[in-house]
């Protein structure tokens, strides 16, 4: 199977940009970056058959990955609390504008559904 390429990884932004935006929640404005995490993203679609969070160990067995397919169930708690997600792929309407400060959003999946 091919490695997605940086073009499938843009195709994938226009097609879920709109849809999201729509939820109040937004690209990374740093572009590269999104777009490496859509690339990767894609890669553990291949690799797995459902999109992954990248910044964390997928155990291949959709039940217990549920959690943290992309969008994952940390995502809006994540926002609103720091206003970007944990692996920095989605960000709210505050941190879009410069207006919220840049950090390192904790792990909030508890550790016993990381070593399933």
């Amino acid at each position: 199977m091919n490695e997605p390429s940086r073009d499938d990884a843009k195709i994938l932004m226009d097609k879920l940009a709109p849809i999201q935006a729509g939820k109040g929640y937004y690209f990374n404005p740093n572009t590269n970056m999104a777009l490496d995490l859509l690339q990767q993203l894609l890669v553990t679609k291949n690799r797995h058959g459902y999109m992954v969070c990248p910044c964390r160990l997928a155990s291949g067995k959709r039940e217990n990955d549920r959690d943290i397919m992309c969008p994952c169930e940390y995502r809006a708690p994540d926002v609103a609390e720091y206003g970007v997600c944990f692996c920095g792929l989605y960000v709210g309407e505050q941190f879009r504008n410069g207006q919220a400060p840049d950090i390192v959003v904790p792990e909030r999946r508890p550790l016993e559904k990381m070593f399933l």
